[in-house]
């Protein structure tokens, strides 16, 4: 079983930070969630580096990744 990843992320709507649980098995993919704060869709970009670590990019509806 992975372990989550914590990380804090900034929203690209409203710029508050949340801090968000990241599963290692998102890795190269991406999904929407809500902003914990505003309500608005973010979406999420999570990578994973050749030695393994975990990044996440965040992204409003209207931005292009």
């Amino acid at each position: 079983m992975n372990e989550l990843t914590e990380t804090i992320i900034e929203c690209p709507y409203c710029g508050e930070s949340a801090e968000v649980l990241i599963n290692p098995e998102d890795a190269q993919q991406s999904y929407i969630e809500d902003c914990q704060v505003c309500c608005k869709p973010i979406t999420f970009v999570v990578t994973e580096a050749n030695n393994g670590d975990l990044s996440v990019a965040v992204y409003s509806e209207n931005d292009t990744y």
